[in-house]
């Protein structure tokens, strides 16, 4: 099995979207260098970053989100994002009506059933869980194998929180380092 990798671009002070769910300039790195990162032209990143973030995505089998996630993002109209394989969406509730049920999303109820079925779609690949409450969960639950955040220059003071509502001490071990443009890269093991 692949590893349980939880990610997102964060805030110095730990927040993943401000309190409306904007993200407000957390992707700013993404389009703000001169090397491509996928075919699209859009994502222009530091050459560091794209050697740290383009060797992470083609590893990357399947995404898990929150409902919240896949909601806002109206369900990235059917087609997982970067390029990966398959989404689980951590979720009580069914697909949304009219929902296409041949897209590679997979509806499931609780964090551990959602990294199960992550796993068994990924194979050795990587299965990401987004940070945020999902993520927490996940982390909580010890299903986390590493920690991953790409940390951006700015305070938001109050939002979404990268760790969600984890309210236990994790241990983590020595952090990768990448100095990006407007962006530092960390990627933490957990402590097992």
């Amino acid at each position: 099995m692949g590893k349980v990798v939880m990610y997102s671009s964060v805030s110095a002070d730990g927040f993943i979207a401000g309190e409306n769910d904007q993200p407000g300039p957390l992707f700013d790195w993404l389009t703000s260098g001169d090397v491509p990162l996928d075919e699209s032209g859009v994502l222009k990143v530091s050459q560091a970053s794209y050697d740290y973030t383009r060797a992470y995505w083609d590893q990357i089998g399947v995404t898990v989100a929150g409902r919240h996630v896949f909601d806002l993002t109206e369900g990235w109209d059917g087609k997982p994002p970067s390029g990966i394989d398959h989404v689980v969406v951590v979720t009580h509730r069914p697909a949304p009506e009219g929902w296409d049920a041949e897209a590679p999303f997979h509806f499931v109820d609780g964090v551990k059933a959602a990294v199960a079925k992550a796993q068994e779609l990924a194979g050795d690949r990587i299965v990401e869980i987004a940070a945020g409450d999902v993520g927490g969960q996940a982390l909580a639950a010890g299903l986390v194998d590493e920690v991953r955040m790409d940390v951006v220059p700015v305070v938001f003071g109050s939002g979404k929180r990268y760790f969600g509502s984890v309210n236990a001490q994790h241990l983590l071990e020595n952090p990768e380092v990448v100095q990006g443009d407007r962006v530092l890269h960390l990627r933490y093991p957990v402590r097992r």
